[in-house]
C-alpha cells in the first residue's frame, strides 16, 4: 500500500498542517479486542523495529524487547493510570449522553466531552449549551460553563459536583472509553499498564501496555534503567484530528537526572509513548538538558520544533492524520516513517490501544 504526505508547514492549530501521512486503514487492522482474547498474553504482541540512521525495518514479539536494548539504556514510562473517565449523563430534557472526563484543571474544572450513542458506539454531540446541568449517577452533576476552545466546541468547561472522591465515584458508576472499533465493553483491567501508580488518564498510555512483570524484570536485570513520569492523558479527536490539549504532567528529579545520565555517557533514552515524548520534551531546554517539572503543558511536538530529551521511542501505530505522527516526524525522518509504515501495513500490523507496536532506535 502506498501512503502520500501531507503538507508539514509551521503549525497554526490546523492538524493537516502538522500531519506527514495520509493513509487508509482497512478495518480488519484495527484491534477491535485485547490480545488476551486473540490467546496471547500481553507481551506476545507484535514488534516493528525501525532506524532513524537508515532504512532497516525488522520484525520480533515485544517480549524481545531486553535483546533490543543495552545495559545503560533508560526506558522512560508514564505510569499514569487509566480512570473509568466514561459517564452516562442525562439532559434536563431526558437526552442520555455518554459524559468523558479529560483534563482536571486547576479550580476544580474539568475539560470534558459529550458523546451521543449510536448502537454500539458514540458520536459527538454538538446541542449543548453554556450553563446547562447534566445529571449522573448517584445524585451528581456536571454544570457546562463554555466551550475550551472557541475555534472547537467539542470539549467543555465544566464543573463536577460529586457525592464521593473522584475516582472512587467513577470506580462505581463510570467505565473506560471506548470507540467504534472495540465491539465490546471490557474491564477497567485491560485499560490499565502493569507500573500504573496514579490514576488521572482519560485513555490508557497504551504504548505501556504491553510490559508484564516477568519483562520488567528482565530488562532491570540486563541493566536497562526504568524511569517513571506522570502525564495524565486526555480524550482523543478520532473524528476531528485535532492536536492535543493541555494535559497535566510531573517529571521527577531522579528521572530528569538519569535521563540527563544516559545522554551525558551516550546511551539511549527510549521514550514509552508519545506522552512520556511529550511531558520531557516540556522540560527539556535547547540545549537537551531535562529539568524536573510539574504543571500543564499544551506543548505540540512537530518536525519544525524537533525533539531533544530522547533518540529512540516505544510506540503503536497512530492513524492517519494524527497529531502523534506529527510527533514521529520530529523523531525520524519522513521517509523512512513512511518506509515502516508500508511495512506495517504490509504486514497487517494491528492499530490502537490493542494492538502491535512499534520501536524506533537511532
Amino acid at each position: 500500500m502506498t501512503l502520500r504526505f501531507l503538507p508539514a508547514e509551521s503549525p497554526n492549530g490546523k492538524l493537516r498542517d502538522l500531519a506527514p501521512l495520509e493513509f487508509e486503514l482497512p478495518a480488519v487492522l484495527e484491534a477491535g479486542e485485547p490480545p488476551e482474547a486473540r490467546g496471547l498474553s500481553r507481551d506476545e504482541v507484535r514488534l516493528m523495529v525501525s532506524h532513524r540512521d537508515d532504512d532497516r525495518v525488522s520484525h520480533a514479539r515485544f517480549r524481545d524487547l531486553p535483546d533490543l536494548l543495552s545495559a545503560g539504556d533508560v526506558l522512560v514510562v508514564n505510569t499514569s493510570g487509566t480512570m473509568n473517565a466514561a459517564v452516562e449523563a442525562e439532559r434536563e430534557d431526558g437526552t442520555v449522553l455518554e459524559l468523558r472526563l479529560s483534563t482536571r484543571l486547576p479550580a476544580g474544572l474539568w475539560t470534558v466531552e459529550l458523546r451521543l450513542p449510536a448502537g454500539d458506539a458514540t458520536e459527538p454531540f454538538r446541542g449543548a449549551t453554556p450553563g446547562e446541568t447534566l445529571y449522573l449517577p448517584g445524585g451528581a452533576t456536571v454544570t457546562l460553563h463554555r466551550p475550551y476552545r472557541e475555534d472547537s466546541p467539542r470539549l467543555w468547561l465544566s464543573t463536577p459536583s460529586l457525592p464521593e472522591p473522584l475516582i472512587g465515584y467513577l470506580d462505581r458508576h463510570g467505565f473506560p472509553i471506548r470507540y467504534g472499533y472495540v465491539r465490546e465493553r471490557w474491564p477497567a483491567g485491560y485499560y490499565q499498564t502493569v507500573y500504573a501508580t496514579e490514576r488521572g488518564s482519560a485513555e490508557m498510555p497504551s504504548a505501556g501496555r504491553a510490559f508484564t512483570p516477568e519483562l520488567v524484570t528482565r530488562l532491570v536485570a540486563g541493566g536497562i534503567m526504568v524511569a517513571p513520569l506522570i502525564l495524565h492523558t486526555g480524550v482523543a479527536s478520532l473524528e476531528d484530528h485535532e492536536p492535543p490539549y493541555e494535559e497535566f504532567y510531573r517529571v521527577p528529579v531522579e528521572t530528569a537526572r538519569q535521563v540527563n545520565a544516559a545522554r551525558g555517557h551516550g546511551k539511549r533514552v527510549v521514550a514509552v509513548g508519545t506522552t512520556a515524548v511529550r511531558a520531557l520534551e516540556t522540560v527539556t531546554d535547547a540545549d537537551g538538558t531535562t529539568h524536573p517539572g510539574e504543571g500543564w503543558t499544551g506543548l505540540i511536538v512537530t518536525p519544525e520544533r524537533g525533539v531533544r530529551s530522547v533518540d529512540a521511542m516505544l510506540t503503536g501505530l497512530h492513524e492517519p492524520r494524527s497529531s502523534h505522527l506529527a510527533m514521529l516526524e520530529a523523531l525520524v525522518e519522513r521517509g523512512r516513517l513512511r518506509l515502516a509504515y508500508e511495512e506495517a501495513l504490509r504486514e497487517e500490523y494491528l492499530w490502537h490501544e490493542f494492538g502491535d507496536l512499534h520501536l524506533i532506535l537511532p
